[in-house]
């Protein structure tokens, strides 16, 4: 089911390659036409739930948590995407047999349906870009000056093969709005493909990279400095950069991927504030560090208020010397729509919930950019909602909620916002850059 979404079209296309075109589909979208067609052709009753329903209200928990422990697995986006994209259905010519055979023993996912849009944004492909697109997932992106963005890690297509990438990509800024492409490693220390870090700016020529896995259980160690000048866009050759590992006495305490990283200050002095993720032993991770960018040392500062539920797949942005939290996945699988604040306090930082209106639906997977006050989330993965997500744009000062839907017409592929990364140029407040498949949603700031 579900043919017209994203995911939806690259699954119709797959059968017809194999020459097994779904008929059916056209007429009987999703759960509600099957209910529909069986009780209108004479049937009794009818029941039926999507794939993700299915098995968390009705495998027993004993069950979920054996078959999860069986093998390393991390790819929530792609199977609870198509786990929406099947049903199992019960039809009797009784009127209780089917209620009976599809009742669940809990309470699925909670159902919260995005608003209707408050506007259309408009996306378009950049064009042709000597280097190529950038084709993969997993990766961080980081906004280095106001011409390049480079684009680190993931897993994608690489001389041929897919595999973890260990060649940087390197968007350039070219006169006239145009953006060039390269690919390339970076002297020094040699990259060792991993997915799932964060990458975050300290200066227009440096980023600190952090976290990230090698495996579904296999922690990538370390953290490093890469430094990529900023250049110019005169047509020259792109800048080269160079990796560098930060020494021993920085070892993050605490490896993880999927996590965030936003900077933070406490009594004027900087810090870079990691908060949630996920391990090998530890499915959800709910504790956060602090590291102290003038001697690069994890301290201890003091936070108080109600801590959130922990999470992974979120989003973090720097906010009033505080961090923004966002959306994620919870230990049990469930995507969440809370929004919290680490409010900086005069000795510390205070946990705060935000309470949002409209309440923004359940995502994950998401990227988040602040601009003027608002809070901008960008894509990501909902679960039971009869469209995908765009750009929910949540105004920090009068706490409402906006869905902005986004027009892909212009993109000849299906655009599936998930896994990716954003970057948001300052000085060009009406566009986002989507760093996957070189993709500009434009308009964003129409609100």
């Amino acid at each position: 089911m579900g043919p017209h979404d994203p995911f939806g079209q690259v699954m119709l296309r797959h059968f017809e390659r194999l020459n097994s075109p779904l008929h059916g589909l056209a007429s009987f979208p999703d759960v509600a036409a099957q209910r529909r067609r069986f009780r209108e052709a004479g049937w009794g009753a009818c029941s039926a739930v999507d794939m993700n329903e299915f098995y968390r209200g009705f495998v027993p928990a004993q069950e979920r948590r054996r078959v999860e422990t069986l093998e390393p697995f991390d790819e929530f986006e792609e199977w609870h995407l198509k786990c929406s994209h099947y049903f199992i259905l019960a039809a009797s010519s009784a009127g209780g047999l089917a209620q009976t055979l599809l009742r669940p023993s809990v309470e699925a996912f909670p159902r919260v349906e995005p608003g209707p849009p408050a506007g259309v944004l408009f996306a378009r492909v950049l064009g042709e870009l000597e280097g190529g697109a950038l084709k993969r997932f997993g990766h961080a992106s980081a906004l280095l000056g106001p011409n390049v963005v480079l684009s680190t890690g993931g897993f994608g297509e690489q001389e041929g093969r897919h595999t973890r990438m260990s060649q940087c990509h390197v968007l350039l800024k070219q006169p006239g709005s145009r953006w060039s492409a390269s690919l390339g490693g970076a002297a020094g220390a040699r990259w060792d493909g991993r997915l799932f870090h964060t990458m975050t700016p300290f200066s227009e020529a440096r980023a600190l990279v952090l976290g990230g896995r090698l495996s579904p259980v296999t922690p990538a160690l370390g953290m490093y400095w890469l430094c990529w000048p900023s250049a110019e866009g005169n047509g020259a050759d792109p800048p080269t950069g160079t990796i560098s590992e930060v020494g021993p006495e920085a070892e993050f305490p605490s490896p993880r991927w999927r996590h965030s990283a936003a900077k933070v200050f406490c009594e004027r002095q900087e810090y870079l504030f990691v908060y949630g993720g996920r391990n090998g032993k530890d499915p959800v991770l709910g504790d956060w560090h602090f590291l102290h960018m003038d001697t690069m040392t994890w301290v201890s500062l003091p936070v108080e208020g109600p801590e959130p539920d922990a999470r992974h797949s979120h989003s973090a942005c720097s906010w009033k010397g505080g961090a923004l939290i966002a959306g994620g996945l919870n230990v049990s699988e469930e995507p969440l729509g809370s929004v919290h604040f680490l409010k900086s306090v005069s000795n510390g930082f205070c946990w705060e919930k935000l309470e949002v209106q409209p309440p923004i639906t359940p995502r994950y997977s998401h990227t988040a950019h602040l601009f003027d006050g608002k809070l901008l989330l960008v894509g990501g993965v909902w679960i039971h909602s009869s469209s995908v997500p765009g750009v929910t744009v949540i105004d920090l000062t009068t706490r409402l909620s906006f869905e902005y839907h986004i027009d892909t017409t212009g993109v000849p592929w299906p655009l599936m916002l998930h896994n990716h990364t954003s970057i948001l140029l300052q000085e060009d407040i009406q566009h986002v850059y989507i760093i996957h498949e070189n993709i500009l949603i434009q308009n964003v700031y129409a609100f």
